[in-house]
Formats: structure tokens, C-alpha cells, sequence
């Protein structure tokens, strides 16, 4: 008999929603719901505006501090390392007290740093706001996914997890269309206070959001019962301890998934434009249209696509048929030397990666702790990131000793060959990914939303609540209807 980890590799009938209930439970989406989702997706957004507008300036930012581009990686290294260190702290705040409140202030935080980024003179100043930064920008990814998919029915949970997550390749788009305008105009600071203005904006409109009706029941049935904030906190730590003794394993799991991710994605992002720029001969300008293309175009299809597909064929399914998609197209991606045709492989590959990741959301929700769906995911993304944080170095240093030559301006120059050193770090990084994701647990459909929350007793235990009928299935009404 095959492995338990082979045999569920796709999901069961009835964890299949036919299409009439995802047609069903969208008309019947409220405002309210609507809205929940679109803060978390926003917030996402403003994450990416800022965290691109490094890579996308990595060349101006290295001449305003007189640093080689390899010195100036060194600020999206320790953006990547402080970031678990947020999702620490803002998971537990927002798994404590509740979606709402805790991504406004981590939104608000955020707002200020990438306002100091920009008012700062020296490297070390650059390197110490970007370090903080990655405090605030950890915080984010798990406060927003839970916020945006737990208040959603089951049937839209996949095809939302694309959505979801694509809202990052917005915010390169965005970052990029800044990079082409205002920056080719007013600078690199500008790139920055843009962002700031963005992000402040999406934290009024998480403020006038309501919270999540996940918590609004917790909240009220503990009032009702008398318990005091110190009791709730004191019952928080300890259901913490409980969950981690249950569940250490499946954490390791999830934090070597998301290393690999993250690998993946910013190994074939970060230094993207650079790649391009220095490897192919792009100018800024060319460079800039074709990671647009590659990033931004094929992310909202790749995303949509694979996350509607994981509600039929699995999550674990489809992020293995992307990620072999993706590296089928590598020699696209580095071989040729022409524009259209490195867009092209940009595209195919980017649409890989970016399908792959649109699962993510749904995957890690579903296999989280049901109590702890802000603290588990966003910890497990954080740590993978930190563990990939030297993506853009390790790529820097490969092209700092692998060398090829062009014809630049009439004339034969050594470069560094960064189309070699991408092709072998991108194809080491999706075998592995392969590896990770097909012998991983999968809990496809789950309903975590009727699970206790981390402040009540046994949600540490990952008890149901009794008789909760909050987000019921739209398939689960039709089987009751029916046998009534």
C-alpha cells in the first residue's frame, strides 16, 4: 500500500465543492465579509511596495552611499532576518486580542520606518531602519491571511488563497510603476514616502473594518462568563505550551516548507532587475518592463488559477504541478538574450513560482493549529524567510566569481554571469520543494473557524466548539436540506 502522504494527495469527493456551491457562497458574500477580505489583501500590498522598492533601486541606493551592489543586498538580508521576530510578536497579539487592532498598529509601524527610510543620509542609518523594518513588515503576511480567509466560506477558501497572495505582485507592480515615474524623476526617496502614504492608507481602512466574527464570538462568550483579561492571558500561555507540545513536529515541517518558498521566490526576483541590467545589457528602463511583466502579469493568473485548482486536486497536487511547470522553463529564463525572449521565460517561470505560492495561504491555514492560525503561519513564513535571507547575497557572491562576456557599447566586457548562477540556485531550490511539499501532511477543507481560539480553554488542544454553525458549508446545507 502506498505512503498516507501519497494516498491523499488528492482530495476526497466530498471536499470537492461542485460549482454550483462556489457560485452560491459568493452571491451570498456580505459587505462585511467583502471588506475583511480586501483590508488583509491590501495589507499585503504595502508589504511588497516597500520591500521591493529596495530591489528596484539597488543601483541608485549603492551610488547615494557609495556601496557595491553586494554591500547594499545586505539591507534585504536583515529586512529577511527581523522578520521573524514580528510575526512573533504581532501573531501573538493578534491570536490574543483579536485580527483588527494588532495589523492597524503593525500597518501604522510600518508607515513610519518606510517614512524614516527615506529621510536617511548614511549606509548605517539605511541598514538600521531596514532592520526595524523587518520588525514591522514580519508582522504582516500572518495578520492578514487570517484576517482575509477564516471570515470567508470553505468553497471560496482556495480560489481566495490565490487572490490573496497575489496582492504581493501587485505591490511590485505598484512599486515598479513608482520606480519608472516618480523615482526616474524625483529620486530614490520618493519610492519610500510614496509607500508610507499607501500603507497609512490601509490601515484607516483596516481601522474602520470590523473584526473578525471568529473573535467577536470568543470575546462576547467570555464576557458572558466573567473572565478577566489577566485570566484570558493567563489561559493563552498556557494552551500555547500545549499546542507546541502537540504539534512541534508539524511546525519544523512547516518552517522547512516556507524556506523553500521563499528560496524560491526571491531567488528568482530579488536580483532580477540586476540579472537583467548587468548579465543581459538591459537599460534601467528595459530591465524595470520586463520584471513587470514577469512579476505582475503572469501572478494574478498563476495565483488565481492554482488556488481555484487547489480546491479540486488538492493543495499539495497543485503546488507540485507548478513548481516542475517552473522549472521546465528555466533555460527560457536565462539562455536567450533578447527582450521578448526573456520575458517570455520571466513569464512561465514567474507564472510557476507565483502558482505554487497562491496555494500557500490556504495550505499553512489549514494545517495550522486552529487557535493559533496568525502566530503558526506568519512564524513559519518569518523563519523560512530568515533562512533564505541571504538569497540575493548568495546570487551577488555566485556572479562575483562566475563570469562571462558581453558586447557593451561596441566593446568585449567581463561581467558577472548571473544567468548561470540563477538557473542552478532555481533548479536546486524546486527539486527540493518537490521533495518538501510530497511527503507533507495536507488537511484540505478544514473548518477551522469552529475551533476554539487561543484564549479560551482547549484551543491549545484544538477543540471544536459545540454546535457552532459559523461559516457551514454551503455543500453542508445542501446534504442537511436534503436529508430533512
Amino acid at each position: 500500500m502506498a505512503p498516507k502522504f501519497l494516498r491523499e494527495l488528492v482530495p476526497r469527493r466530498e471536499q470537492r465543492p461542485p460549482l454550483r456551491d462556489v457560485v452560491v457562497a459568493l452571491k451570498n458574500l456580505t459587505w462585511v465579509q467583502w471588506a475583511q477580505f480586501g483590508s488583509g489583501w491590501l495589507a499585503w500590498t504595502c508589504d511588497a511596495i516597500d520591500f521591493f522598492a529596495v530591489s528596484l533601486t539597488l543601483t541608485l541606493l549603492g551610488e547615494q552611499f557609495d556601496r557595491p551592489t553586494t554591500a547594499v543586498t545586505t539591507a534585504l538580508t536583515l529586512t529577511l532576518l527581523f522578520r521573524s521576530v514580528g510575526a512573533i510578536i504581532f501573531g501573538i497579539l493578534s491570536d490574543r486580542f483579536g485580527r483588527k487592532w494588532p495589523l492597524v498598529i503593525n500597518l501604522l509601524f510600518c508607515c513610519v520606518l518606510e517614512l524614516g527610510t527615506g529621510f536617511v543620509n548614511t549606509y548605517s542609518q539605511f541598514l538600521a531602519v531596514r532592520s526595524l523594518f523587518g520588525i514591522a513588515m514580519g508582522g504582516i503576511w500572518g495578520l492578514a491571511s487570517s484576517s482575509a480567509l477564516e471570515n470567508l466560506p470553505v468553497e471560496l477558501r482556495g480560489t481566495a488563497s490565490g487572490v490573496l497572495q497575489q496582492g504581493y505582485a501587485v505591490g511590485y507592480l505598484l512599486a515598479a510603476v513608482i520606480n519608472l515615474t516618480l523615482v526616474a524623476q524625483h529620486g530614490w526617496r520618493v519610492i519610500f514616502w510614496t509607500g508610507a502614504g499607501i500603507t497609512f492608507f490601509a490601515a484607516v481602512i483596516r481601522a474602520l473594518v470590523p473584526e473578525s466574527a471568529f473573535f467577536l464570538r470568543a470575546k462576547e462568550l467570555e464576557r458572558a462568563r466573567g473572565t478577566t483579561t489577566n485570566q484570558k492571558t493567563k489561559i493563552f500561555i498556557r494552551e500555547t505550551k500545549e499546542m507546541l507540545k502537540r504539534h512541534w513536529l508539524l511546525c519544523i515541517y512547516a518552517v522547512l516548507l516556507m524556506t523553500g518558498f521563499n528560496f524560491l521566490s526571491h531567488g528568482s526576483q530579488d536580483l532580477y532587475p540586476t540579472y537583467l541590467q548587468t548579465t543581459k545589457g538591459f537599460t534601467s528602463h528595459s530591465a524595470t518592463i520586463a520584471t513587470i511583466i514577469g512579476n505582475c502579469v503572469r501572478s494574478y493568473s498563476g495565483g488565481f488559477i492554482a488556488g481555484w485548482g487547489s480546491q479540486y486536486i488538492g493543495r499539495r497536487l497543485t503546488i507540485l504541478i507548478c513548481v516542475v511547470f517552473l522549472a521546465v522553463f528555466i533555460p527560457l529564463w536565462v539562455l536567450p538574450s533578447s527582450f521578448a525572449s526573456l520575458s517570455a521565460g520571466a513569464f512561465f517561470v514567474q507564472f510557476g513560482v507565483q502558482g505554487a505560492w497562491g496555494v500557500i495561504p490556504i495550505q499553512l491555514a489549514e494545517l495550522s493549529p486552529p487557535a493559533f492560525r496568525a502566530t503558526f503561519p506568519g512564524v513559519a513564513y518569518q523563519l523560512g524567510n530568515m533562512v533564505s535571507s541571504a538569497s540575493a547575497q548568495i546570487e551577488a557572491t555566485g556572479g562575483a566569481h562566475l563570469k562571462t562576456t558581453i558586447i557593451k557599447n561596441g566593446v568585449s566586457t567581463v561581467v558577472p554571469d548571473y544567468a548561470t548562477v540563477q538557473a542552478i540556485f532555481i533548479g536546486a531550490v524546486a527539486a527540493f520543494v518537490v521533495f518538501i511539499t510530497i511527503i507533507g501532511p495536507e488537511n484540505h477543507s478544514s473548518h477551522f473557524e469552529k475551533h476554539k481560539t487561543a484564549f479560551e480553554e482547549g484551543g491549545g488542544r484544538d477543540e471544536a466548539i459545540p454546535d457552532n454553525t459559523s461559516q457551514t458549508s454551503y455543500h453542508e446545507v445542501d446534504e442537511k436540506t436534503s436529508a430533512a
